[in-house]
């Protein structure tokens, strides 16, 4: 299959540039999958699809505040640091601007000197190697210092940012919000709770790639990003003991289903697991345990929409993304969902 398969057109303002105010009030298009029929909803409404027995599976993955704004020293030229991947000894992996003043040698500093850092080493795919100096705890820093780092679709300024986190995020380490998970509130989970659903989490650090185009013209020369995902004997044994009872497994989002898709075994039999995962799940790819997804509008030609496009089809899925633009739904990350079953 070719990359251009998966184009549709969207206009520009359909992309939501704010959260609503209240993050279950977006709204909710269901595809049937055998079928093709949609449904127009609110996220609120969720439940209604949901059935006693069913497991939900959240990615409690928190977003690190990882975009420095910062100078070059000596000079005070301004500077821009993303952090990617820590690869321990105060070493990041990171994307850098501007990249021709930012070589090996270079230094750094933010906030007025509390946090310093030196350019290390260059990557083969433009990144750098940073190392940073400072004192106290590292990510109580960055809580002070550092940024969102917003999709580059989003103009906006975020006014608060805790609007970029799920209610239910633990653990830090996201360059990007598992997006499908914004929709929540506590409130929401527990109707869900009270319907005899079980909720389980899985952890996935969403990497920068998700918001990489697929530059191919064949889709399977494309080389997946890797991105790191954890596997509880608890959640395993949840999702196992669900099915086994003919509950459904519902993934929110595209982070849970590639984590469980990653570690099933062909049964659809879950163990315990963690580590890297370079997924790549495209139409012709046989679902192990995913039974619905709950998931945003992807952009087009990317590695998500193939994803869903595997999961329902890639004629209903552009189907439906046509008359979600018909209908003016709103996309990508602070936009509507839908559920997929």
């Amino acid at each position: 299959m070719k990359t251009s398969d998966f184009y549709y057109d969207l206009p520009q303002e359909l992309i939501a540039q704010t959260p609503i105010e209240r993050r279950d009030a977006s709204r909710l298009m269901t595809l049937n999958r055998s079928t093709g029929e949609t449904g127009h909803y609110h996220f609120y409404d969720l439940p209604e699809f949901l059935c006693p027995g069913d497991c939900l599976i959240l990615n409690d993955s928190r977003v690190l505040p990882a975009r420095l704004l910062g100078q070059r020293l000596p000079g005070g030229g301004a500077c821009e640091v993303l952090l990617l991947t820590d690869r321990g000894e105060n070493t990041w992996e990171c994307l850098v601007r501007p990249g021709r003043k930012m070589l090996p040698g270079a230094r750094l500093s933010f906030g007025d000197g509390e946090l310093t850092a030196e350019v290390t080493g260059e990557l083969a795919d433009g990144g750098r190697l940073v190392r940073f100096q400072y004192q106290g705890i590292f990510l109580e820093v960055l809580e002070r210092l550092g940024k969102m780092p917003l999709p580059p679709y989003i103009k906006a300024e975020l006014r608060d940012r805790e609007r970029y986190q799920t209610v239910y995020s633990r653990h830090t380490g996201s360059a990007a919000a598992p997006t499908a998970g914004l929709h929540f509130t506590p409130e929401l989970l527990e109707t869900i709770r009270k319907k005899g659903v079980e909720i389980g989490y899985v952890t996935l650090h969403v990497g920068l790639g998700t918001f990489r185009p697929v530059k191919e013209e064949n889709i399977t020369d494309h080389a997946m990003h890797r991105e790191y995902c954890v596997l509880s004997r608890e959640t395993a044994d949840l999702i196992n003991r669900a099915r086994a009872a003919g509950g459904r497994c519902v993934c929110v989002g595209t982070t849970s289903c590639r984590t469980l898709e990653s570690w099933a075994g062909e049964d659809g039999h879950m163990e315990a697991r963690s580590g890297w995962t370079d997924i790549y799940i495209y139409p012709g790819y046989r679902f192990k345990v995913t039974d619905a997804l709950v998931t945003n509008f992807h952009l087009p030609e990317s590695t998500l929409i193939m994803l869903v496009s595997a999961f329902a089809g890639r004629e209903r899925v552009l189907a439906a993304y046509q008359e979600a633009v018909r209908e003016r739904y709103r996309f990508f990350s602070f936009g509507d969902a839908m559920f997929l079953y």
